[in-house]
């Protein structure tokens, strides 16, 4: 019975998320237009900060070390770098701003009659928006510099649910956590620097599990630490969108799977375990 009534309050709790999907839509547009207010370019700039990432690091990697080409996979490093940096763009940016979700929006919490669910996972919509506008600038790329689109293109809507899903359950984990313990928000700026390089954004994955060709210098038990994290799976499948070469396994493809549904659901369960107690904080 407890199994039954926890599975019927998570579907209720989606349903209520659905009936405020107009809500959801004003606060994500209220999001967007806070953010890039008084700005010249305006949203411009959720293009322009990941590109010019992407320019840096394709000048140190692709011109300096020789990387340029093709020669990642097979595939164009500019693409390479563009996908990964793109997607990486959306991650670091919800769960930065997902963790300050509930206490910076603490007067429209406590005074509007929605599920509280709703601000977090308003930050990932939003940033959502951000990386699919970003999405026809990786096409480009694709078309001039490398060889147009693959027959894996299914991988990048499968990375975006993915995607979404772990995004979703981070949300309601360091949102709710952080009104409790302030140290998550100061945590995360670290965690973020530290998540960027643990996965392969920027260089293949044979880099760390090396090949027939290069073996890895990385030792087993640090290749399975990298392995657990759950976004290597992820920007695996952003730049197997435009290289088959970056296809993940099916083992890493179901762990990865396996993996965000778990921390949405968890995250979400915690959530609701901890809605009064963040609310009295608030």
């Amino acid at each position: 019975m407890t199994v039954i009534g926890r599975t019927l309050g998570k579907a209720t709790g989606v349903r209520a998320l659905w009936r405020n999907r107009s809500t959801l839509t004003t606060l994500v547009q209220r999001d967007l237009a806070v953010k890039y207010q008084r700005s010249v370019l305006g949203y411009f700039w959720s293009l322009i900060e990941p590109m010019g990432m992407a320019a840096i690091y394709y000048f140190v990697f692709g011109i300096l070390y020789g990387h340029s080409g093709k020669n990642v996979d097979g595939g164009d490093y500019a693409v390479f770098v563009v996908s990964g940096i793109f997607a990486w763009q959306w991650a670091s940016s919800a769960m930065s701003e997902s963790t300050r979700a509930l206490t910076s929006q603490s007067s429209l919490i406590t005074t509007m009659r929605v599920p509280r669910e709703i601000f977090p996972v308003a930050k990932v919509v939003a940033r959502f928006a951000e990386f699919a506008a970003g999405i026809p600038i990786i096409i480009l790329f694709a078309i001039f510099l490398g060889s147009g689109f693959k027959s894996s293109i299914w991988a990048l809507p499968l990375a975006i649910l993915l995607q979404t899903c772990l995004l979703v359950g981070l949300a309601f984990i360091l949102g709710s956590v952080n009104v409790l313990m302030r140290d998550v928000e100061r945590f995360m700026r670290l965690a973020m620097r530290v998540l960027f390089y643990a996965a392969p954004i920027i260089y293949p994955l044979t880099k760390v599990l090396g090949d027939d060709a290069n073996p890895s210098n990385v030792p087993g038990w640090l290749q399975g630490v990298y392995m657990a994290n759950p976004y290597v799976g992820i920007i695996q499948l952003h730049h197997a969108a435009w290289n088959p070469n970056e296809l993940p396994s099916w083992g890493l493809l179901g762990y990865t799977a396996g993996v965000c549904v778990v921390v949405l659901f968890l995250g979400w369960a915690l959530f609701k375990k901890l809605e009064n107690s963040v609310l009295k904080e608030l």
